[in-house]
């Protein structure tokens, strides 16, 4: 695919919407909003990779209140023909095709490659990627099945909502301070899977979240791994311009 002279792609992440609470959280939303609004005239592309929420699950006929601003905005952009794809993360794996349907709005559930101008794009949220972290792998894989989704649909969403709100508060607050530091090139996991999966093929880029921790750094042969940061704290997103990639910082 080769990108419109005068168009980017935009690539961001982790907005967490929902915590802390519904005031902080409406403040960030707004703050998303206003820089999708600024982009609309030149993405050609925008991705968001993962944790748009922080919890996300769609019962048949019920979705999780809030978040109108932002999902409108985002139904504007593909009503005007402006691409919008979404990864999910571990904070909103439990999509069941809202997204597709209302806001025509492909989700993908594994990294997937993209190539543009000759450039070839690894791109995934990044969890339970790389090497360790097997409490984790195992429960997500738990948390995925349709077994696991299937039982928790039987909970009344003000439970089941007020449940997972609640275990997932929990977790953001234990991560805040470990996400902030680098541990060097060898104890950073999704570093390590880069360099793994380039002995097998090349990427020019690999494009995750999850990390929490804005970061542009340079593997072998002219490959990067591209971590997005948050919209928390750092309000960073990538930008692909049909020859280059570059990690901004979003001014509002």
């Amino acid at each position: 695919m080769q990108i419109e002279p005068g168009k980017n792609i935009y690539f961001l992440s982790d907005f967490h919407l929902g915590v802390p609470d519904y005031e902080g959280s409406l403040v960030r939303e707004k703050k998303v909003i206003a820089f999708l609004e600024s982009i609309r005239h030149t993405a050609a592309a925008i991705f968001v990779v993962g944790d748009m929420f922080d919890f996300w699950y769609e019962y048949k006929t019920v979705v999780p209140k809030g978040y109108t601003r932002l999902l409108g905005l985002l139904a504007s952009l593909t009503d005007s023909g402006i691409p919008v794809h979404f990864f999910i993360g571990n904070h909103d794996m439990w999509m069941s095709g809202y997204f597709e349907k209302e806001l025509n709005i492909p989700v993908y559930r594994e990294p997937k490659i993209f190539e543009w101008n000759g450039k070839s794009f690894f791109i995934g949220h990044g969890d339970g990627l790389g090497p360790g972290d097997h409490k984790y792998k195992m429960l997500k894989k738990l948390f995925r099945s349709s077994t696991c989704q299937w039982l928790f649909g039987l909970l009344h969403p003000d439970i089941g909502v007020g449940i997972a709100n609640y275990f997932s508060r929990r977790s953001r607050i234990k991560t805040m301070k470990s996400d902030k530091q680098f541990y060097g090139e060898e104890r950073e996991w999704l570093i390590v899977f880069c360099k793994k999966t380039l002995t097998q093929q090349h990427y020019d880029y690999f494009i995750f979240g999850h990390r929490h921790y804005p970061l542009d750094f340079s593997l072998a042969n002219n490959s990067r791994y591209i971590n997005l940061g948050d919209w928390i704290r750092d309000f960073t997103y990538a930008v692909f311009d049909g020859t280059d990639m570059q990690l901004k910082k979003w001014e509002s």
